[in-house]
């Protein structure tokens, strides 16, 4: 089973800019769609954006919608979130996650449709 770890998390002011990171333990990660979530302290981990084994098709919250861009290189093993114009209700513990093996063409939103997680990456926006 692949594992994952993020990083690239920190500290940064709003309007500012970040890069999170995800890099997976074994090859073959073009195996797996892939995707971000996000949880603030006490919310629901909700879904930030969505990445198909090739990266051809992207999909992406409403509330980062146009500012953060999800992308990957498989010949790395690692997949990226570069998030723009950051505001401080982006502030929360943002974590990558794996579907299991195989590309169904269905665009991947909810929690139980991921099956391994990393561990998290603190994200923290000052206003």
């Amino acid at each position: 089973q692949v594992q994952l770890e993020e990083s690239g998390g920190g500290l940064v002011q709003a309007g500012g800019s970040l890069r999170l990171s995800c890099a997976a333990s074994r090859r073959y990660l073009s195996r797996y769609d892939l995707g971000w979530f996000r949880q603030a302290p006490g919310k629901e981990r909700i879904f930030v954006a969505y990445i198909s084994t090739d990266g051809g098709n992207r999909y992406y919250g409403d509330s980062v919608k146009d500012r953060f861009i999800i992308y990957r290189d498989n010949g790395k093993n690692t997949m990226y979130l570069q998030m723009n114009d950051l505001k401080p209700e982006d502030t929360a513990v943002y974590y990558c996650a794996a579907a299991s093996e195989g590309s169904t063409g269905v665009v991947r939103t909810t929690v139980p449709q991921y099956t391994t997680w990393g561990q998290g990456t603190q994200v923290t926006v000052q206003g």
